[in-house]
């Protein structure tokens, strides 16, 4: 059987390391407000690695909106997966997992079926998951610091998590930010942009007050290769212009069926806030839904103080990437940090693209030195 192939097949996120030879620990870790979070760690395939455990050097990496630790672990190439790149340079590498994905759907008192349980947005990922994570994290291993690498919707969580936490800064070495967000310009197809930015809590009325488009899932795994594929492509056409040309067949064959995990209806709406104010800001009770005028001098939303942040940022991004705007983001943050630009290439390809070995990792590498 074609890597390709066991990797589609892959129920979870063991079997996805254990294709690559990689076994790894799992920890739960309950936030403040009652959320228990799995943890992935990978664990390095040698026992020498292993007993050296307290002076690797600690890594945390958060994926994005509507995804897993799946997404990280779901390449085809071991060269071309970063977390097993870090492993091998000797990194103690951790994975994240929001609340609400199929890892962690587990609270001390709300069941997953309530909608209690899904009534949550990216203040709730930036109050309780990265920071809670965190302290998981450098408890069980004793680091003082360590290393933060998100993706997408997990960078914009360490924005806000650092921004609202002052502490968090002295415990995050450096933060490198792949396909940073913070304020999407929009959506790629002019209608949907208008209603979604203008309306943003229609998507309640359409997708309720739970788990976003949980059916999903199924379809992901039951759908024969091509179909999925093609729906994938199309899809991500309409609602962003990417055209995935830095990404092979035999990785979307591998890929797209990991690519889809639950979060909440909320969460999403709160993106449609952001885009739609052209703000990072918290959650907002949308009292002006049923208008599309929203004056600056009637500002009820409170904004990420992200130009508070203290951590050293890298961020590496896509030029063809069309949910980040380079220059709108900078203009968000302190002067410590750095930008990578990619020629060609858009939003996932910074995780799955053929080159990614070549052009990105390396620079990962470099940033992680002391």
């Amino acid at each position: 059987m074609s890597v390709a192939k066991r990797i589609r097949e892959a129920k979870d996120f063991a079997e996805l390391c254990w294709i690559f030879g990689y076994v790894h620990e799992e920890h739960v870790v309950t936030t403040e407000d009652g959320y228990m979070l799995t943890l992935h760690r990978i664990l390095p395939k040698s026992v020498e690695g292993s007993a050296k455990d307290a002076t690797r050097p600690t890594i945390y990496l958060q994926h994005g909106l509507l995804t897993s630790s799946e997404l990280f672990v779901c390449v085809t190439d071991a060269n071309r997966c970063l977390p097993f790149v870090l492993t091998e340079h000797g990194y103690d590498v951790w994975l994240g997992n929001n609340r609400g994905n199929k890892y962690s759907q587990n609270h001390i008192g709300k069941k997953a079926k309530s909608s209690n349980f899904w009534d949550f947005s990216i203040d709730d990922f930036a109050r309780y998951d990265i920071p809670n994570s965190i302290d998981f994290i450098l408890d069980h291993t004793k680091a003082e610091k360590l290393s933060y690498i998100g993706f997408s919707q997990g960078t914009a969580q360490a924005f806000a998590a650092l921004s609202l936490h002052p502490e968090l800064n002295d415990k995050i070495g450096v933060f490198v930010a792949l396909a940073p967000i913070m304020r999407p310009p929009g959506y790629a197809t002019p209608i949907l942009d208008y209603v979604i930015k203008h309306f943003p809590s229609t998507l309640f009325h359409v997708f309720g007050r739970k788990s976003m488009l949980s059916s999903v899932v199924y379809w992901q795994s039951v759908l024969p290769t091509a179909i999925l594929g093609k729906v994938i492509d199309i899809s991500l056409i309409f609602l962003f212009n990417y055209h995935s040309r830095n990404i092979t067949k035999v990785q979307k064959v591998a890929g797209y069926a990991h690519i889809y995990c639950y979060s909440s209806v909320k969460a999403v709406v709160h993106w449609s806030q952001i885009m739609r104010n052209s703000a990072f800001h918290m959650y907002e009770e949308d009292r002006r839904a049923s208008s599309p005028v929203a004056h600056a001098s009637l500002e009820r939303f409170q904004r990420f103080p992200t130009d508070q942040i203290k951590t050293s940022m890298v961020l590496i991004y896509g030029d063809q990437d069309t949910l980040i705007d380079i220059s709108t983001l900078m203009e968000q943050l302190p002067d410590n940090v750095s930008v990578h630009k990619l020629e060609g290439y858009e939003h996932l390809d910074i995780l799955w693209g053929k080159d990614v070995h070549l052009d990105v990792i390396p620079t990962v590498l470099e940033a992680l030195k002391p």
